[in-house]
């Protein structure tokens, strides 16, 4: 599987899991607990596999422009990562106010999908190559894989 596929395939999960989220009410707050755990463990690789991986080769790759869209990136995932997330973990799940963060971090992390999808991920294709895009692939895969057992065993 090439980067963009595996990146692809973590937003479609990421949204369905905001999707879920989102349409619990105050009183699943195990279920909401639960999924915003799997929401923030997934988002949380997928930023390190983009930022350790795809983002620097763009940039090397790249110019002005694609510079840009790397530190715009970094920026959204900053702001996802630091503010947002940490506000939500500790948030009590059975309240209103809980709801109204999932919205807003929905809405940042759906934002955020888009852009990637729609500009950062052609870019790539074009700058990269199709070799270039399999070895990252195979690259990111296996950091998944490492990532996600150090978590099991933390």
């Amino acid at each position: 599987m090439n980067a963009i596929e595996l990146l692809t395939n973590d937003h479609k999960l990421v949204k369905k899991l905001l999707e879920e989220l989102s349409a619990t009410t105050e009183r699943a707050v195990k279920k909401r607990a639960e999924l915003l755990q799997r929401i923030e463990q997934e988002v949380r690789i997928h930023t390190q596999l983009e930022e350790d991986i795809l983002y620097p080769a763009i940039k090397q790759a790249g110019g002005k422009e694609e510079a840009k869209m790397y530190y715009e990136a970094k920026e959204e995932h900053r702001t996802v990562d630091s503010l947002v997330m940490p506000d939500l973990l500790e948030t009590d799940t059975g309240t209103v106010e809980f709801a109204g963060r999932v919205k807003v971090m929905k809405e940042l992390l759906e934002h955020h999908i888009e852009e990637e999808e729609s500009e950062l991920f052609p870019t790539a294709r074009k700058l990269l190559g199709k070799d270039a895009l399999e070895e990252m692939g195979q690259a990111m895969e296996a950091q998944k894989k490492l990532l996600k057992g150090e978590q099991r065993a933390a």
